[in-house]
Parts: C-alpha cells; sequence; structure tokens
C-alpha cells in the first residue's frame, strides 16, 4: 500500500521503543551504576508531585506550541516564512545538538563493553545515516506511488482512437494557450508536504517517548528540576515547528486534531510509563542503552536530513527570498535564532 494508516504506525513504533526498555527494566538495579540508595517515603512523594507536574507542563506546551502555527498564521504571509525558518532552526538543533549526543553517549557506554559492534565502531553515525537514507527513500517511494496511482487514474477517463492511440485532443492540452492539464508526473505539492510532515513527526515523537521516560525514572528533585523547565521549552519549540509544516500541509482538522495530539501526548505518556517502572529501571542496564541509543540515532538522522532538504531548502530557494534580500536576511536570522535557542537548551537537558 501506497498509504499507511498514521494511528497504528505512531502506536506501532511507540510499541517499538517502550516495549523493550519494559522489558530491560527487569534487569537488576544496581547493575553498572545503578542507582542503590532507597528513597524516603517523604522524598518519594514530592518527586511525585513534580513528575505530574511535569506531565501537565509539558502536555501544555506541545498543545500550545503546534496549534500557535496552526491556527494563529496565515501561509501566505511572508512572516509565516520566517516562522518556517525558526522551525527549521530548532529542528536542525534538536537532531545535531540534543538527539545525535545522546545517542552517542549511549551507544559508547562503558556499560555496553567493547565486543564487536561496540568498540571503536561509530555506531551512531551509521544508524543516523541509515535513518536519513530511509527517510529519502520513504518519501521518493510514496511521492511515486502517488504520482503512478494519479496517472492511471487520468489515463482511464482519456479517450482512446479507434487505431489504439491516444486522442490528442482528448489530452485536455492546450499548448497555444500556453498551459497543460496533462503534466501528471508533476508531484503534488499538498500531497508531498504530508507525507514530509508525517516522517518529521515520527522522528520527533521516537524522541518525545525517551526524554520523557528519562524524566519520569529521574530519582530526585534536583535532577527533575532542570529536565522539568528544559523538556517544557523543548516540547514548546519542536511544538511550534511541527505546528509550520502541519499548516502547510493543510491537512484536514480531523488529521490535525490526531497529529497533535499524538505529539503533544507522546512525552507526558513516557513519563507516565516512566514513573511506573522507576522503582525496577535502570537507565544504565546494556539492553536500555542499545534501545535509546538506537531510536535517537534513528531519530536524529530523520530529523537532520528532513530539516536541511525539507525545510531549509524550501525556504531559502523559495521565489519571494530569492527575489529580496530583507526576506532573504529575515530568515537566516530567524533560522539562527531558531537553532540557537534550541541549542541553548541543551545546557540543562
Amino acid at each position: 500500500m501506497c498509504c499507511f494508516s498514521k494511528p497504528l504506525l505512531v502506536a506501532f513504533v511507540f510499541l517499538l521503543v517502550t516495549l523493550p526498555l519494559l522489558v530491560s527494566a527487569t534487569e537488576v538495579i544496581n547493575e553498572c551504576g545503578g542507582s542503590s540508595g532507597r528513597a524516603s517515603a517523604a522524598e518519594k512523594e514530592t518527586v511525585l508531585k513534580y513528575k505530574i507536574g511535569a506531565f501537565f507542563s509539558i502536555l501544555v506546551a506541545g498543545v500550545f506550541g503546534v496549534c500557535l502555527p496552526i491556527f494563529g498564521l496565515k501561509s501566505e504571509s511572508n512572516f509565516f516564512m520566517f516562522v518556517k525558518a525558526f522551525a527549521a532552526g530548532v529542528i536542525l538543533a534538536t537532531g545535531f545538538v540534543h538527539i545525535l549526543p545522546d545517542a552517542t553517549e549511549s551507544l559508547k557506554s562503558p556499560c555496553i563493553g567493547e565486543e564487536p559492534p561496540w568498540g571503536n565502531f561509530p555506531m551512531t553515525g551509521l544508524v543516523a545515516m541509515a535513518g536519513a537514507i530511509l527517510t529519502m527513500l520513504i518519501e521518493s517511494f510514496a511521492s511515486g506511488c502517488l504520482n503512478r496511482s494519479r496517472l492511471e487514474k487520468e489515463a482511464k477517463t482519456l479517450p482512446v482512437s479507434t487505431d489504439g492511440g491516444m486522442e490528442v485532443g482528448s489530452a485536455h492540452t492546450h499548448a497555444s494557450q500556453g498551459h497543460s492539464h496533462g503534466s501528471f508526473l508533476v508531484p503534488q505539492d499538498d500531497l508531498r508536504k504530508r507525507i514530509v510532515t508525517q516522517i518529521l513527526e515520527l522522528g520527533i515523537v521516537v524522541h518525545s517517548v525517551i526524554i520523557g521516560i528519562s524524566l519520569g525514572v529521574s530519582p530526585s528533585v534536583s535532577t527533575i528540576k532542570p529536565l522539568l523547565a528544559a523538556i517544557t521549552f523543548h516540547q514548546l519549540f519542536e511544538g511550534f515547528g511541527l505546528g509550520g509544516c502541519i499548516s502547510e500541509a493543510k491537512f484536514g482538522v480531523k488529521k490535525i486534531w490526531i497529529m497533535l495530539l499524538y505529539f503533544a501526548l507522546t512525552a507526558p505518556a513516557g513519563i507516565g510509563i516512566g514513573i511506573g517502572v522507576a522503582e525496577i529501571y535502570n537507565e544504565n542496564s546494556p539492553m536500555a542503552l542499545k534501545v535509546s541509543g538506537f531510536f535517537n540515532a534513528a531519530a536524529a538522522g530523520i530529523l537532520i536530513y528532513m530539516a536541511l532538504v525539507d525545510l531549509v531548502a524550501p525556504v531559502f530557494m523559495n521565489h519571494k527570498a530569492q527575489s529580496s534580500m530583507k526576506i532573504q536576511l529575515a530568515c537566516s536570522f530567524s533560522l539562527v535564532l531558531g537553532a540557537g535557542l534550541m541549542s541553548l537548551l541543551a545546557v540543562w537537558a
């Protein structure tokens, strides 16, 4: 099939991320630096309050971030171009500054060991590259599938002459008028933007679950406080970037709300999972490190590819940007601002 059900796809990825982590949670707590201390009942209660607060804070930030560009901006305006450039910077920094280093730290952890291929081989780069290539192939084959399907449908509507050839006049082509309705192989821009947006959300969702789990299993208030603030702004900026893409893709209202809820709920869902397994989960177990490392590396490859190819390039190669130095400079400033603010969050998380 050319088009997959988005809810099933995201649910499948969600299970792929969480189930191996839950399995690994049954490993010995003290293994490779796991926490051996037992917090008091009062400390646990305080930590739980902060986690519940983080749940709602991150949920609200995600919803607000996605909704702002969808319901508050006109896609035809110059300002929307600046928003897209800002969003591209956010997504780019998310891949390079947040996710890729986390993946490297996980896959290079001494807890995994030095046995091949975990020794000196750059596994993070390999997985990120594979994620980028896979993203490109999905885009290419999905666009090709849609084009071929459209070509077949339109070809069936064209009358065939008695000698087996296509009637020239029936193709509804008006060369003398300077336009044609028979350019079947030109990709439909809105359909491609929808494909791009869904793949982008897929990469973001994978990372959101992982950072939610990391906050949910945090054992102390001192580690939760900076994570709460950083992840809240992280989700706000990521939601802003995703919302700009959703707005431009012109989904139906139902699809918009489905995508909005999937993004907004994944990090809080990760927090809920983390709270549930906090007593037995060991984030330094080899299985947990491998799973989170692989998924983070793949998500980084997806986001970096899409930020550069599907977000940055279209903005700066746009006719408006190419014809106006002011718009080019404004887009450049927005790109750097988005990347800079998102990179700054790495100080805390």
